[in-house]
């Protein structure tokens, strides 16, 4: 089933690189189509004909695309995007992945920007559940060890909420 939204991340003329970095690292991934900037419009876009315009790709069965629309926005952390991972493989392979040449200041709490400037959640997919329980002291001693940590710990977050020192 194709969405019926799509996410459009502004690059200034890296699409592409982005692109091909981000369908690197996930393994149901691929580069759907790309399409090049006209000879029309030069006095508005400001590319010249044959440019990277657009780069459609999927992430996870999830649809992008990526758009070389110049140096006017960058990417901030109010919009992320999250990545929930089953085993503590997963989180400490796309920690590493999508912080190759990013931000390491910007690692806290799972979150990692990546080269481009993008935001990423890389998550255990127990949070929320952890979060959410009944028991709101076993949910604030696993969210005050969260807080502690740049990447994220699935056995110490598990401990945490057990009470477990």
């Amino acid at each position: 089933m194709i969405s019926k939204i799509t996410p459009c991340l502004w690059f200034d003329t890296q699409g592409e690189e982005a692109a091909r970095f981000y369908v690197s690292i996930f393994k149901n991934s691929r580069i759907v189509e790309i399409s090049y900037y006209p000879d029309a419009g030069k006095e508005v876009h400001g590319n010249d004909a044959g440019d990277v315009m657009l780069v459609s790709f999927e992430l996870e069965g999830q649809s992008f695309t990526a758009l070389n629309g110049g140096p006017q926005f960058k990417f901030t952390e109010a919009v992320s995007l999250q990545i929930e991972c089953e085993t503590q493989e997963e989180i400490d392979y796309y920690t590493e992945k999508l912080s190759e040449g990013g931000d390491p200041e910007a690692h806290q709490c799972g979150w990692v920007k990546d080269k481009f400037g993008l935001s990423w959640q890389v998550f255990p997919n127990i949070i929320p559940r952890i979060f959410m329980d009944a028991d709101k002291e076993k949910s604030r001693r696993a969210f005050d060890a969260m807080l502690k940590m740049k990447k994220l710990d699935i056995a110490a977050l598990k401990r945490a909420f057990e009470g477990v020192k």
